[in-house]
């Protein structure tokens, strides 16, 4: 009788541990959803480096629900569907001209996936128009920071789902 009673006590504390963690589970469920993006002057090069970095899951899941497929790094066309996504959804600008993106390509670190992309673009930030809807279409409470950065200048841009577009101005100088 000794050991039913200890082992209903260990069964009910199971029971009790298995509900407390449950609880508290989603309560570490991730609420934020947040991007960074980083445009940085290479003047050796004449290329605008841009570095975007976000979480894993938000990604495919995003790509998951808007084409309705299973969407993991095994799927075969994984980088390009991801690649399609970033053009589409990030670009720069220079007196309403789109300067061209080049893919250079991604990497999965822990829960991050960071895009690696350039542009052939010789002068200086001042005055491009930045757009960037990345995963605002699907969380609405996404919020993208660009940081810049060349010789003369240093400042960011955040952008959400009201906020798309941003000129980069001379507010920050580097000194």
């Amino acid at each position: 009788m000794r050991e039913i009673t200890t082992m209903s006590k260990t069964f009910s504390i199971f029971i009790l541990c298995c509900g407390v963690f449950g609880s508290i589970a989603p309560l570490s469920a991730h609420r934020f959803f947040f991007g960074i993006s980083d445009l940085t002057v290479n003047h050796q090069t004449n290329q605008i480096e841009i570095i975007h970095q976000f979480t894993v899951h938000d990604v495919e899941n995003l790509i998951a629900e808007q084409q309705q497929i299973k969407f993991s790094p095994e799927h075969s066309h994984y980088e390009q569907i991801i690649r399609q996504y970033f053009e589409k959804h990030f670009k720069i600008q220079n007196n309403k001209t789109s300067i061209k993106i080049s893919w250079v390509g991604l990497e999965i670190v822990r829960d991050k996936i960071f895009i690696y992309q350039e542009a052939t673009y010789p002068n200086f930030l001042i005055g491009l128009v930045v757009k960037n809807d990345l995963l605002t279409d699907t969380y609405a409470k996404q919020i993208n920071t660009v940081n810049f950065q060349d010789n003369n200048l240093k400042g960011s841009l955040t952008f959400s789902k009201s906020q798309q577009s941003a000129k980069i101005l001379a507010k920050t100088s580097v000194y």
